[in-house]
């Protein structure tokens, strides 16, 4: 049997806080920018919901919000700025290790992201390693938390749920909503949160996850 391991990207396999927090680091310098990033953060689950409008246009449509909220001028060709600066976005360090080390035991890799093929593209040439396939906003039509990107990804790809973890680090878009649909979901907690919410596994990092993923799916002869 084929098995399958998909991942959120932006915060479980690429540093997405500090990608927009430097940015939003840069685009005001005078600012708090851990509290900009927190609003952030909060905000752009708003902009996504019920619609599929293009990643980019997401970003660039959270971060007007952001400025409007604040009663902070947006400077003149920084509407874009969180789009154009995603590809630099750094993969975080045990994360190549990990991917390569589940691939080479045998399990297939696909990213469900809240993102652009473009996008996507780019941050995992970053990572290095290759994948088996991937649903993005454009294909689900959706964004996370909706069910749309998992029902594409059994649909496009036929995989046997039982033979299937999620891994991500977002309870929002991901942990809950795969509880939902009765998938296994692997937390990866970078931030030390505290949920009560039902996962497989908890684990920091990526370090540890082939070894998990092996006890949860174990190989078949």
């Amino acid at each position: 049997m084929t098995r399958w391991a998909t991942f959120d990207v932006y915060g479980t396999l690429i540093d997405w806080r500090g990608g927009i927090g430097s940015e939003l680091a840069r685009i005001w310098p005078d600012e708090d920018a851990e509290r900009l990033l927190e609003r952030y953060h909060e905000l752009e689950p708003q902009v996504e919901e019920g619609r599929s409008i293009p990643y980019r246009d997401v970003l660039a449509e959270t971060l007007a919000l952001l400025a409007s909220e604040e009663g902070l001028g947006l400077p003149p060709g920084e509407e874009g700025a969180l789009g154009d600066s995603l590809p630099s976005w750094t993969p975080f360090p045990e994360v190549p290790g990990a991917l390569a080390e589940l691939r080479s035991g045998g399990f297939r890799l696909a990213p469900l992201s809240n993102t652009d093929p473009e996008f996507l593209a780019a941050s995992f040439e970053r990572i290095g390693v290759p994948i088996d396939g991937q649903i993005t906003a454009l294909d689900a039509g959706s964004y996370k938390p909706a069910a749309g990107h998992w029902e594409r990804f059994f649909e496009r790809y036929g995989a046997d749920r039982d033979q299937h973890v999620h891994v991500a680090a977002s309870l929002f878009h991901d942990i809950e909503p795969a509880g939902g649909l009765g998938l296994r979901a692997v937390w990866i907690n970078r931030l030390g949160e505290k949920s009560d919410l039902p996962r497989a596994a908890e684990l920091r990092d990526l370090s540890r996850l082939p070894a998990v993923l092996d006890e949860l799916v174990p190989a078949t002869v």
